[in-house]
């Protein structure tokens, strides 16, 4: 016959396999007394127990089975007299949350002298030994610690400094984190004997990313530059754990001001309804049922109503300031915020469902807060509490019920007609783990490895919105922001490649939170900006660059709608208009200009993308905008200097008597996004004579100065960047030459001094500025070069000669090329520049009896007018217009894509068409 002991002993091995399991390895580790009462220390004696037992311990081995010794006796002997019924659930929690406090503090400082005689103790500026703080969170620093619970803690110290060794000292922080690692492994680190806790540290400042151990200075700066809403609710919990008093004092104080607003704070009922339907998504999500901690209704719902009312009122009213569950409802109901009957309602249902979650884990002390499915499992569960499982369920389900109601009646549904990402917004939070967020990407259609990778994307991006701080109204629009367009983008097949460049973007506007604000209230703004995105490399980088320009999202049909050709100018001077009088300075009117340019640009680009403009129509857009900015550059360098000098003699803004001769790119209306701007500056004015300004100048010297504000009004980096680089090389005598010309000396120069190359280029040369009678002038001048008879051996040896030097020039770049089996669309044999030559070959040797040649300044022009010249046939003057705009497509497309020249195409046939020309101009 069993006597009343051994049957509670078998009831307790019954239900728990803990208990079996500690038993059978210590007879001795569950005391009783005669009335068969288990033995347990008083809360206060389980720190003083770990000391004695550590006092005599020399090595981490030993001193990782001593804690785990006690704690395996002890935390059977707390699970017995739970399931005995000795304990209310209260002296329950404070028991389980005095003996953690005893384990931490008893590691630390059994830790703490052994690493101050390796490295000498830490000490403060008046020369007392600093503490290891230790910051117990959660249900620890409520003193309500369940019975499988991890930990979690924060780690601080008092202030910077050094250790006192004699010969190598280190500083405070590397000796703090030394001894907090030290310490989460003597508790953490599985043995032969389990571990002593989990330890979880990722509620520190910057989490998982942050620095193990910060002072208390940068803890209080964290608080108050980069604290977040959930940071507010888990501080609520902080508590320090065996520090003096006086620090404990002084962290309330640097908290209190974080945690607690001093006005009355409704925001806060908002933030935590998100919060709980994060945690409601995140269960759905793992398929998590019948959990009673985070379900409808569990215990997590009744700590939310607590934590609603105490960060709404918590500023004014200093007994909502506590860090115990029970202290808040005592207060909540003697300040009548909930009736007294419903806070001693809800206390019940806390009770009840926190004694379920201590058996849940007492019968293999595992962390669940889940009521199992098994049969065995649900027996011994429901032998617990002298009930059937179906009796049991039905009362966990009718006290969530309650618990959901209040909550519901408090928290409210989240009926905001915002946007919602769903589970993707999980993706935003600092808390989740890995394996989470790559389920959540699963479930979003992604395989494993592009998972992955977008994954890799979103936790950089959040780390580094984490460090770059942009106040609590950044920080909340960007938590809004990235998973409305992550969904949107996941949508798309090559979902990484446009993540990855409009993350880009947002790392530029991220702390400009009215950019922020601006993609998340604009849905069409957001889609725009993806569709940009995805389309071009160039287009991302200009936005990332400019993001001035995200205001041209706003209105798509704007964005898309271009203006004639013609049209420019008038646009270019509405940018300028807008300056107010008061900001009618240069530098104003320098970053009007590079706005104007950055805005057309990126209109011109997004009907590019579209598929609304052919490339020879986006050259001409790009060309015939130059032309408006080179106008107003000219004009109002011409207004400063004017203003300060003077005018030369017969003079005037409608006459400046300077004319802007483009060469290449825009002298071949062939300009492109990122082109730079060759230009040559002429003038047909006597430089004889001064300017008749307050300050004269000789009229030579004026237009030099003119040239000179030309070239610093486009190359001059504002905040806004250049306007265009400008290349004056192929002035008269290049470098060394002046930087303005006579037109009568330009012509010389030409006639005698120019070389080969100088001729080709003046094939794609003409004015873009100056008066009608110095533009007809130059025309005329380049007419007479071109049309000069030349010998044509020579003529094809320069020609020829000059294509090798750049060949030999890129020589190394076409081995490259070469080896990965790409071509380069510009250089490569058979590329644009063998066709550019060719052309310009064409015009140099046969303007001398086709007159009519030289007319234009544009490769495909040239070549029509070629075939119906008869120099070379119409079928070949066709293949080579086609093989030219292909090519240059091509390249365009490369450009858009920010990846140079080199392209893996199939490229043969065009290559053939041009070599073939080539072997027959220049055999």
């Amino acid at each position: 016959m069993m006597t009343k002991h051994s049957q509670q002993q078998e009831f307790w091995c019954s239900v728990s396999e803990f208990i079996a399991t500690v038993w059978q390895n210590d007879a001795d580790a569950i005391v009783t007394d005669e009335a068969g009462q288990v033995r347990l220390p008083e809360p206060d004696d389980y720190l003083p127990l770990l000391r004695d037992a550590l006092q005599e311990v020399t090595t981490e081995s030993e001193a990782q089975q001593v804690l785990r010794h006690f704690r395996q006796r002890w935390f059977a002997s707390l699970a017995a007299a739970d399931l005995a019924q000795q304990l209310q659930l209260r002296e329950m929690l404070t028991h389980i949350s005095a003996a953690a406090d005893a384990f931490i503090i008893a590691a630390r400082d059994w830790l703490y002298p052994q690493l101050s005689e390796r490295y000498g103790s830490p000490r403060d500026e008046q020369g007392n030994a600093q503490p290891l703080l230790i910051i117990g969170m959660g249900k620890l620093g409520g003193r309500e610690l369940n019975f499988s619970s991890d930990i979690d803690l924060i780690f601080c110290y008092p202030e910077h400094g050094e250790t006192d060794h004699p010969r190598k000292p280190i500083e405070t922080n590397v000796f703090f984190t030394k001894l907090a690692q030290s310490l989460v492994g003597l508790l953490d680190t599985v043995t032969g004997d389990g571990r002593v806790f989990r330890v979880d540290l990722r509620l520190r400042p910057f989490g998982q990313s942050g620095p193990v151990v910060t002072s208390l200075a940068a803890l209080e700066n964290y608080y108050q530059e980069q604290g977040r809403d959930w940071e507010r609710y888990a501080m609520v919990k902080a508590r320090l754990i065996g520090a003096p008093a006086a620090y404990e004092q002084q962290l309330r104080q640097l908290l209190r001001p974080f945690i607690y607003r001093r006005y009355i704070d409704f925001s806060a009922i908002d933030a935590l309804r998100k919060m709980k339907t994060l945690i409601t998504q995140e269960t759905r999500r793992q398929g998590v049922q019948n959990n009673i901690k985070l379900g409808p209704g569990g215990i997590r719902e009744v700590e939310f109503i607590a934590q609603t009312f105490q960060l709404i009122r918590g500023g004014q009213q200093r007994q909502l300031q506590t860090a115990s569950i029970y202290s808040a409802y005592q207060a909540i109901g003697e300040l009548g915020l909930l009736p007294q009957a419903t806070v001693k309602e809800l206390m019940a249902c806390y009770e009840f469902l926190r004694k379920v979650e201590h058996v849940l884990q007492q019968l293999n002390d595992e962390q669940t807060q889940t009521l199992p499915s098994d049969s065995e499992r649900q027996a011994r569960v429901a032998r617990a509490f002298e009930l059937s499982w179906q009796e049991l369920t039905k009362q966990v389900q009718a006290t969530m019920a309650t618990v959901h109601r209040h909550f519901q009646g408090v928290i409210g549904d989240n009926d905001s007609d915002d946007e919602d990402a769903g589970p993707l917004q999980l993706l935003w939070q600092d808390m989740i783990e890995d394996d989470t967020a790559l389920d959540v990407l699963h479930d979003a259609g992604l395989n494993k490895q592009r998972a992955q990778r977008v994954w890799i994307s979103v936790s950089d991006l959040r780390q580094e919105v984490r460090k770059r701080g942009s106040g609590p109204r950044g920080r909340k629009a960007m938590a809004k922001l990235v998973p409305l367009l992550l969904q949107r983008s996941l949508q798309m097949a090559d979902a990484e490649v446009v993540l990855e460049r409009v993350f880009t973007v947002l790392r530029r506007i991220m702390s400009r939170t009215a950019y922020v604000e601006l993609l998340v209230e604009n849905a069409g703004a957001r889609e725009q900006l993806i569709k940009l995105c995805r389309a071009s490399s160039w287009i991302t980088q200009h936005l990332a660059n400019f993001p001035i320009l995200l205001d041209e999202l706003i209105d798509p049909q704007h964005l898309y709608e271009l203006p004639e050709l013609c049209d420019y100018p008038a646009i270019i001077n509405d940018y300028m208009v807008r300056i107010p009088e008061q900001e009618d300075d240069l530098e104003a009117q320098m970053n009007a200009l590079r706005q104007a340019r950055q805005s057309c640009q990126l209109k011109i680009a997004a009907a590019d993308i579209s598929g609304a403009l052919p490339l020879m129509k986006v050259s001409d857009h790009l060309s015939y905008l130059a032309e408006a900015i080179i106008e107003h550059v000219v004009h109002l360098a011409w207004q400063h200097l004017v203003a300060r000098h003077g005018c030369p003699p017969g003079r005037s803004m409608e006459d400046t008597g300077l004319a802007v001769i483009a060469y290449g790119k825009l002298g071949g209306l062939e300009l492109s996004y990122s082109s730079d701007l060759d230009l040559v500056f002429i003038t047909d004015s006597d430089y004889q004579g001064e300017t008749d300004g307050a300050k004269p100048l000789e009229v030579q010297q004026f237009y030099l100065r003119l040239a000179q504000r030309i070239l610093h009004l486009f190359t001059t980096r504002t905040m806004i960047g250049v306007l265009y680089d400008v290349d004056m090389r192929l002035r008269p005598s290049g470098k060394a030459g002046l930087l303005v010309s006579r037109i009568e000396t330009y012509a010389n120069y030409l006639a005698e001094d120019a070389w080969t190359w100088e001729l080709q280029a003046l094939v794609r040369a003409r004015a873009v500025f100056g008066s009608d009678k110095l533009r007809e002038a130059f025309a005329q001048l380049r007419d007479a070069q071109l049309r000069r008879k030349r010998d044509q051996q020579e003529l094809a040896e320069s020609v020829v000669s000059m294509r090798e030097k750049m060949r030999e020039h890129n020589e190394q770049r076409d081995n490259e090329s070469k080896a990965r089996s790409s071509f380069d669309l510009k250089q490569g044999v058979g590329g644009i520049t063998d066709i550019e030559f060719l052309v310009q070959y064409l015009v140099l040797r046969f303007s001398h009896d086709y007159p009519k040649l030289p007319r234009y300044s544009d490769n495909v022009r040239i070549i029509e007018c070629a075939g119906e010249l008869g120099i070379i046939s119409t079928e070949q003057a066709q293949a080579l217009i086609d093989v030219y705009i292909r090519e240059r497509e091509w390249l365009h497309q490369l450009a858009l894509d920010d990846r140079g020249s080199l392209t893996h195409l199939p490229v043969e046939k065009e290559r053939s068409i041009v070599q073939q020309a080539w072997r027959q101009w220049f055999a």
